[in-house]
């Protein structure tokens, strides 16, 4: 049986940072969590690129470096401890994608999730921040309150955008119910 094309938020993420991302690139995880997409994007920017991760829990910070360091990748990551809303102020270049995983720490305290007045002023950052042709990758989780309240306003956000500056899709499982986690890509255009 060959496997299933039409997957989840994160694969369709995955599969997305796959294709956008090239050896030497810059790139940020604004939510870096247990440190799998701060893996997959260091091993996509290569030696020679350069990723920047973002987390406000310090076992976030822990287990990501333990998790790079296994994999020989710390030295392509820097690993900051401050809102997703700072990046800003941490990037030395322009990042050819952002990823925000959208939520709580898995594994850790689910009272600690994302909140939405930071998220859209990082959101918001993330796009003025992006190379021409880079791209913006947002997975939302509406099945708690505030993953619902961030859903929500970024699909107002996103839909006020005009296409001359990005292209923007929303990826659901329509057939998966109200709680089914969303990923919206956004292309900068040039």
């Amino acid at each position: 049986m060959t496997e299933p094309l039409l997957r989840s938020a994160r694969w369709i993420a995955a599969d997305y940072m796959a294709r956008a991302l090239r050896p030497g690139d810059a790139a940020v995880d604004a939510t870096m969590g247990n440190g799998h997409d701060t893996e997959r994007l260091a091993r996509l920017v290569g030696a020679e690129g350069r990723v920047t991760a973002f987390d406000i829990q310090a076992q976030a910070l822990a287990q990501t470096r333990a998790r790079l360091t296994a994999a020989g990748l710390i030295d392509r990551v820097t690993l900051i401890q401050d809102s997703h809303a700072q990046m800003a102020k941490y990037l030395e270049r322009p990042p050819r994608l952002i990823d925000f995983n959208l939520g709580f720490l898995p594994g850790g305290d689910k009272s600690v999730t994302t909140l939405l007045p930071s998220t859209l002023a990082a959101v918001q950052a993330a796009m003025a921040l992006l190379t021409p042709g880079g791209l913006l990758l947002v997975c939302c989780y509406p099945g708690h309150d505030e993953g619902l309240r961030e859903l929500n306003a970024l699909r107002a956000l996103f839909s006020g955008i005009r296409p001359q500056e990005f292209n923007i899709l929303e990826h659901v499982f329509v057939n998966a119910g109200p709680a089914a986690p969303v990923c919206f890509a956004a292309e900068k255009q040039y």
